[in-house]
Protein backbone atom coordinates (compact mmCIF):
# COMPACT_ATOMS: atom_id res chain seq x y z
CA UNK A 1 0.00 0.00 0.00
CA UNK A 2 1.21 3.45 -0.79
CA UNK A 3 0.90 6.23 1.72
CA UNK A 4 -1.61 8.80 0.52
CA UNK A 5 -2.35 12.26 1.80
CA UNK A 6 -6.06 11.60 2.22
CA UNK A 7 -7.64 8.79 4.20
CA UNK A 8 -9.47 5.85 2.65
CA UNK A 9 -13.20 6.54 2.32
CA UNK A 10 -15.11 3.25 2.33
CA UNK A 11 -18.45 5.00 1.85
CA UNK A 12 -17.19 6.68 -1.34
CA UNK A 13 -15.95 3.32 -2.64
CA UNK A 14 -19.35 1.77 -1.94
CA UNK A 15 -21.12 4.60 -3.72
CA UNK A 16 -18.73 4.32 -6.67
CA UNK A 17 -19.49 0.59 -6.93
CA UNK A 18 -23.24 1.33 -6.88
CA UNK A 19 -22.87 3.92 -9.64
CA UNK A 20 -20.74 1.60 -11.76
CA UNK A 21 -23.33 -1.20 -11.43
CA UNK A 22 -26.06 1.17 -12.61
CA UNK A 23 -23.92 2.44 -15.49
CA UNK A 24 -23.01 -1.12 -16.53
CA UNK A 25 -26.67 -2.13 -16.59
CA UNK A 26 -27.50 0.87 -18.79
CA UNK A 27 -24.59 0.00 -21.09
CA UNK A 28 -25.80 -3.61 -21.34
CA UNK A 29 -29.30 -2.45 -22.28
CA UNK A 30 -27.92 -0.09 -24.92
CA UNK A 31 -25.69 -2.81 -26.38
CA UNK A 32 -28.57 -5.27 -26.38
CA UNK A 33 -30.68 -2.85 -28.42
CA UNK A 34 -27.87 -2.40 -30.96
CA UNK A 35 -27.75 -6.13 -31.67
CA UNK A 36 -25.05 -8.41 -32.98
CA UNK A 37 -22.32 -5.84 -33.60
CA UNK A 38 -22.48 -4.72 -29.96
CA UNK A 39 -21.89 -8.12 -28.35
CA UNK A 40 -18.40 -7.08 -27.26
CA UNK A 41 -19.80 -3.97 -25.58
CA UNK A 42 -22.42 -6.10 -23.83
CA UNK A 43 -19.79 -8.51 -22.49
CA UNK A 44 -17.60 -5.62 -21.34
CA UNK A 45 -20.48 -4.01 -19.44
CA UNK A 46 -21.51 -7.39 -17.99
CA UNK A 47 -17.95 -7.93 -16.79
CA UNK A 48 -17.89 -4.54 -15.06
CA UNK A 49 -21.21 -5.26 -13.38
CA UNK A 50 -19.98 -8.70 -12.25
CA UNK A 51 -16.80 -7.23 -10.76
CA UNK A 52 -18.60 -4.43 -8.92
CA UNK A 53 -21.20 -6.83 -7.53
CA UNK A 54 -18.49 -9.25 -6.38
CA UNK A 55 -16.58 -6.45 -4.67
CA UNK A 56 -19.74 -5.08 -3.12
CA UNK A 57 -20.76 -8.52 -1.83
CA UNK A 58 -17.35 -8.91 -0.16
CA UNK A 59 -18.16 -6.11 2.26
CA UNK A 60 -14.53 -5.04 2.55
CA UNK A 61 -14.82 -1.51 1.18
CA UNK A 62 -14.26 0.08 4.60
CA UNK A 63 -10.61 -1.00 4.81
CA UNK A 64 -8.18 -0.27 1.98
CA UNK A 65 -5.92 -3.26 2.70
CA UNK A 66 -8.83 -5.71 2.95
CA UNK A 67 -10.39 -4.31 -0.23
CA UNK A 68 -7.08 -4.64 -2.09
CA UNK A 69 -6.74 -8.23 -0.86
CA UNK A 70 -10.28 -8.99 -2.03
CA UNK A 71 -9.48 -7.59 -5.50
CA UNK A 72 -6.31 -9.68 -5.58
CA UNK A 73 -8.20 -12.84 -4.61
CA UNK A 74 -10.70 -12.25 -7.41
CA UNK A 75 -7.84 -11.79 -9.87
CA UNK A 76 -6.36 -15.12 -8.77
CA UNK A 77 -9.43 -17.06 -9.92
CA UNK A 78 -9.11 -19.33 -12.94
CA UNK A 79 -12.44 -18.41 -14.49
CA UNK A 80 -15.51 -16.33 -13.81
CA UNK A 81 -18.94 -17.93 -14.13
CA UNK A 82 -22.03 -16.06 -15.23
CA UNK A 83 -24.96 -16.49 -17.57
CA UNK A 84 -26.26 -14.38 -20.42
CA UNK A 85 -22.96 -13.40 -22.01
CA UNK A 86 -21.86 -13.99 -25.58
CA UNK A 87 -18.20 -15.03 -25.30
CA UNK A 88 -16.71 -16.56 -22.13
CA UNK A 89 -13.08 -15.73 -23.00
CA UNK A 90 -13.92 -12.14 -23.84
CA UNK A 91 -15.90 -11.85 -20.59
CA UNK A 92 -12.98 -13.28 -18.54
CA UNK A 93 -10.56 -10.88 -20.23
CA UNK A 94 -12.81 -7.91 -19.45
CA UNK A 95 -13.26 -9.03 -15.83
CA UNK A 96 -9.49 -9.19 -15.37
CA UNK A 97 -9.00 -5.78 -17.00
CA UNK A 98 -11.63 -4.23 -14.75
CA UNK A 99 -10.10 -5.84 -11.65
CA UNK A 100 -6.63 -4.56 -12.61
CA UNK A 101 -8.05 -1.04 -13.08
CA UNK A 102 -9.74 -1.15 -9.67
CA UNK A 103 -6.55 -2.53 -8.09
CA UNK A 104 -4.63 0.50 -9.41
CA UNK A 105 -7.34 2.83 -8.14
CA UNK A 106 -7.23 1.14 -4.73
CA UNK A 107 -3.47 1.34 -4.48
CA UNK A 108 -3.42 5.03 -5.44
CA UNK A 109 -6.62 5.78 -3.47
CA UNK A 110 -7.98 7.88 -6.30
CA UNK A 111 -10.69 7.70 -8.91
CA UNK A 112 -13.51 6.64 -6.61
CA UNK A 113 -14.85 10.17 -6.54
CA UNK A 114 -15.62 10.00 -10.30
CA UNK A 115 -19.24 8.88 -10.55
CA UNK A 116 -19.89 9.78 -14.18
CA UNK A 117 -21.50 7.11 -16.36
CA UNK A 118 -18.77 7.17 -19.00
CA UNK A 119 -15.26 6.91 -17.63
CA UNK A 120 -11.97 6.89 -19.46
CA UNK A 121 -10.00 3.71 -18.85
CA UNK A 122 -6.99 4.18 -16.61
Amino acid sequence: MTVTSRPWDGAAVGQWLDHRIQAARLDQAAADRRGYEAQDDYDKAAAEEWVCRALQAGGKADDQAAFALHVKSLLAREEYRTTGIYDDRRFDRNVRATLRRIAKMTKANEGFENRLRYQRPA
